[in-house]
């Protein structure tokens, strides 16, 4: 009887998740929606379970908050109006980090060293496998005994042991690179105009992109700020209450914290990514008052953005614009906001952001920028 191998396919059975680890997914992801109000969260959970019958009578949704409190993943705390209530806690705000990177990138693992490697060969930390001479220099750790003693061998013969400089062989290793990034965000009024919430996948992205870069590159440095009429740094805790406001689109002061940022690292690989959906419409004048217009890409607003766009290459600072609005009358602006800098842009949507910031920052660590 002959047998053959092959694949037999079945039916899809999903993993078999706890009650509360399944209610837990879903309020990670409406705790990210409502920039870290608990009560609204919980809210759109009632709402949810209503009508999908996400519970059971043996477990409801305050089963489910009293589990949170036990796992400390929420707190009791006092709001700014003096009633209490509910708030998240640090071990919530990492595991949105957490499932943000396991959303967008993929279960990603932390590697051994937490850098990333270049295509360039020299006195690096990780071994190649492939062997070379020995140059002046070179550390002795990475001379090759066996190698070694085989070539004075066959060069000097066998009658009398001789070892000499000519014989001497190394095992070539790879550069590791270590970059330092700023993530700006628009935090404009336009990320939630016409019914659609720009923000909340701008946010996913930043917390996807820090727990990426502090699991598998510890090494690597990773900034993020802000901006709307004005440029504010952000820690990565603050990420999931990151909320739009009345702002205009300060573009110019965004670069400017973000080159003044980047200038205090000492790594020579770094970068700026800017995540934005709307033109500059305001900059800062030295009086400290402020010229805005919101009704179209004002000459002397675009030109301050050309310009601190060549400043950052001057100081060999590429960057990136992801612009996840597709009006064919802003293209003309980022192109030329591209050009003078010599970076790259993105004309893209909601969808695939992250997947794409993602396979940019991959791209350029294995590079070295100059």
């Amino acid at each position: 009887m002959e047998h053959r191998k092959g694949f037999v396919f079945g039916q899809y059975l999903p993993p078999d998740l706890s009650p509360f680890d399944k209610l837990f997914e879903i309020f990670t992801e409406l705790i990210t929606h409502t920039s870290g109000d608990f009560d609204e969260a919980i809210s759109w959970l009632r709402e949810l379970d209503e009508e999908y019958q996400l519970t059971t009578e043996d477990y409801t949704i305050d089963d489910f908050i009293e589990d949170l409190k036990a796992k400390g993943y929420i707190r009791e705390e006092i709001r700014p109006d003096g009633s209490d209530g509910m708030g998240i806690t640090a071990k919530t705000e990492r595991n949105i980090r957490q499932q943000a990177l396991k959303q967008i990138f993929g279960n990603l693992k932390k590697s051994g060293s937490g850098n990333h490697k270049t295509k360039y060969t020299g006195s690096g930390e990780e071994q190649t496998g492939e062997l070379r001479e020995y140059r002046f220099g070179d550390a002795l750790d990475r001379i090759s005994l066996t190698e070694s003693l085989k070539n004075a061998q066959i060069n000097n013969g066998s009658d009398e042991f001789r070892l000499t400089e000519d014989d001497l062989v190394v095992e070539d290793a790879q550069y590791k690179a270590q970059m330092s990034t700023v993530l700006m965000i628009d935090i404009s009024h336009s990320m939630i105009l016409y019914g659609e919430d720009r923000i909340t996948p701008a946010k996913k992205v930043a917390m996807a992109l820090a727990e990426l870069i502090t699991t598998r590159y510890p090494k690597d440095t990773l900034d993020i700020l802000v901006f709307g009429d004005d440029a504010w740094p952000v820690s990565i805790a603050e990420l999931p209450y990151l909320q739009v406001g009345p702002y205009h689109t300060n573009t110019v002061a965004g670069l400017q914290l973000a080159m003044d940022l980047l200038r205090r690292k000492r790594n020579t690989n770094k970068q700026i990514f800017m995540i934005t959906d709307g033109k500059p419409s305001c900059v800062r004048e030295r009086d400290g008052t402020y010229y805005k217009n919101s009704f179209g890409l004002d000459e002397y607003i675009v030109e301050q953005c050309y310009l601190h766009a060549r400043q950052a290459r001057k100081l060999h600072i590429p960057i990136t614009t992801f612009m996840i609005a597709q009006d064919p009358y802003l293209q003309q602006f980022v192109e030329r906001f591209t050009e003078a800098n010599q970076g790259k842009a993105f004309y893209t949507g909601l969808k695939g952001l992250g997947e794409m910031i993602f396979e940019d920052y991959e791209t350029n660590r294995k590079k070295r920028l100059k």
